[in-house]
C-alpha cells in the first residue's frame, strides 16, 4: 500500500509531516512526484505549478515570476518551479492543495517547507531505520517530455540523485510517458518500472513525436498493447475508475477485468487513487451532503481490492489497512 505524496489526507501534499505520518499508519511506500528547478534541484510537488501548493503568491519579491507557460498541451498561469533557483524556492512554505475538502490539512498550512528528493531519501532511511522494515519510494516523474525541451533532463538528473540508494527491493519508477522510463532504466537504476495510464488522451511523450496521431493511453491496454508493454516495463498503473463498473447515473456496480488482463500479459496492476471523501465516490456511496465528508469508502475501497491489484495509491492509508483487515 502507498501512501500517496504521503499521508496527503491529513496533511499537505509532499511535506515531510505527509510523509512520515504515512508510514507510521502503516503504509509500505510513499509516492513523491518529481520536477525540476531552474538548476538542477528535483524537488517534490504536485505539478512544477506552485501556486496552489505553496504561498508563493504572497512573498513579493517573485512576483515578477508570475507568468503563462504551455505544459502537456494546457494552458497555465502561475509560478513554475523551473523559474526558481533551489536557494528561492526553499524560503516558500507548502500549503493544503484541496482546502474545501481537507479543511483539517488546510490548518497545517505554512507550518513545513518545500522538500527536495534527496531529503526524502533521508526521510525514508531514517523510517525504515525506526520502523524495523524496508520503506519503498515510487517515484512518479512528471512532464519529462516538457523538462527536456527547456534543457532539465529529468532522467538525467534523477538517475544522479538515486544511483547509489536504489535497489531492485526499494525503488519504483512511474510516469505517463514511457520514454523516459526507458531513459532510466538504460542509465542503470535498479528497480520496478511502471506505466501510468489515463482513462482517456494520449502520452505526451508520443503526442511530441507524432501528433495527432499518437497512439492513446486506451490503446496500450489491448492485447497488442499489452504485450508490447509486458517487454518494456514491470507493471502498469490506472485510474481506479478503470477498475469500476458504473451504470448511467455513476453508481458503482461492481468491478472490471482490467487487471486479469495486466496479469495475463504478465504485468503487476497497481491503481490510483483510493480517497475516502464524498467528492471522489460513486454516488451511490456518498454519505451526507458535503463533500469533504466521508462516505461509503469501505465499500469501494474492498470492491477495488478485490480485483486482486498488486498494489493501491491512497491519500488515508489507515484506512486501506482496515479494508483489509475486512
Amino acid at each position: 500500500m502507498i501512501g500517496h505524496r504521503g499521508a496527503s489526507g491529513y496533511r499537505p501534499e509532499h511535506t515531510g509531516a505527509a510523509y512520515e505520518l504515512a508510514f507510521r499508519l502503516g503504509a509500505d511506500a510513499v509516492e513523491p512526484d518529481i520536477v525540476a528547478t531552474k538548476d538542477g534541484v528535483l524537488v517534490l510537488r504536485h505539478e512544477n505549478e506552485i501556486s496552489g501548493t505553496t504561498d508563493v503568491a504572497e512573498h513579493p519579491e517573485f512576483a515578477g515570476l508570475r507568468t503563462s507557460k504551455v505544459v502537456d498541451g494546457a494552458r497555465l498561469t502561475g509560478w513554475f518551479t523551473e523559474d526558481f533557483t533551489w536557494a528561492q524556492l526553499s524560503t516558500l512554505r507548502a500549503r493544503e492543495r484541496l482546502p474545501a475538502i481537507r479543511t483539517g490539512g488546510a490548518t497545517f498550512d505554512d507550518r513545513w517547507g518545500i522538500l527536495r528528493l534527496s531529503d526524502l531519501v533521508q526521510i525514508i532511511d531514517e523510517q525504515s531505520e525506526r520502523l524495523g522494515r524496508e520503506l519503498v519510494m515510487v517515484a512518479e516523474i512528471k512532464h519529462a517530455t516538457y523538462f527536456e525541451s527547456i534543457g532539465l533532463p529529468l532522467d538525467e538528473l534523477f538517475a544522479a540523485e538515486i544511483a547509489g540508494w536504489a535497489t531492485p527491493d526499494n525503488l519504483i519508477v512511474e510516469c505517463f510517458e514511457q520514454t523516459v522510463l526507458g531513459q532510466v532504466r538504460q542509465r542503470g537504476i535498479p528497480g520496478r518500472y511502471v506505466y501510468l495510464v489515463e482513462k482517456t488522451g494520449s502520452p505526451a511523450d508520443l503526442v511530441a513525436r507524432f501528433g495527432r496521431k499518437a497512439l492513446s493511453y486506451s490503446a496500450h491496454l489491448t492485447p497488442a498493447g499489452l504485450a508490447r508493454l509486458a517487454e518494456q516495463v514491470d507493471g502498469v498503473s490506472v485510474d481506479k475508475a478503470m477498475l469500476l463498473r458504473t451504470d448511467a447515473a455513476a453508481n458503482v456496480i461492481g468491478t472490471t477485468d482490467l487487471v486479469d488482463r495486466l496479469h495475463a500479459a504478465g504485468l503487476l496492476a497497481y491503481t490510483w487513487t483510493l480517497r475516502a471523501e464524498n467528492k471522489f465516490l460513486g454516488r451511490n456511496l456518498r454519505r451526507g451532503a458535503p463533500q469533504r465528508d466521508f462516505g461509503d469508502w469501505l465499500t469501494e475501497f474492498r470492491l477495488i481490492l478485490s480485483t486482486g491489484v498488486d498494489g493501491v495509491f491512497a491519500d488515508q492509508p489507515d484506512l486501506v489497512l482496515e479494508a483489509l483487515a475486512g
